[in-house]
């Protein structure tokens, strides 16, 4: 769903610009795990620091992209069972996920140049400040 667009819009029905954010997810894991392993909820939280809801960051789309991460070989994962209750997967950085980090950081700072242009465009244009 789109939250600009209210309850029941999805990015498909429409030609707003939302749907690129949702692999934003990625780089956020791995500076997360760049931190410190950490566990899959524990992960769920942390994203509200980048501006995820939890709509957005919802069980099934944050261990998707942890388990395409782990396929790619960025993260690995292995059984914590040090606590109390059952098992659960301890996530961490690999060295091929830092390198992968470091690009998505040029990436986004180059992006973030041509957004920043853009908005000063368009607020000539329309003569906002």
């Amino acid at each position: 769903m789109c939250r600009n667009h209210g309850p029941g819009h999805r990015h498909g029905d429409c030609r707003c610009a939302g749907a690129p954010m949702e692999r934003f997810m990625q780089p956020c894991l791995l500076l997360l795990l760049h931190r410190r392993s950490a566990h899959g909820y524990e992960l769920m939280q942390s994203l509200r620091e980048f501006g995820f809801h939890d709509s957005e960051a919802d069980p099934g789309t944050v261990y998707r992209n942890l388990r395409r991460l782990e396929e790619e070989g960025l993260v690995s994962s292995r059984w914590d069972t040090s606590g109390g209750g059952p098992a659960r997967r301890l996530y961490r950085l690999t060295p091929e996920g830092e390198e992968l980090l470091h690009a998505w950081a040029e990436a986004i700072t180059h992006n973030k140049r041509r957004l920043e242009y853009f908005l000063a465009r368009y607020r000539e244009e329309f003569g906002q400040s």
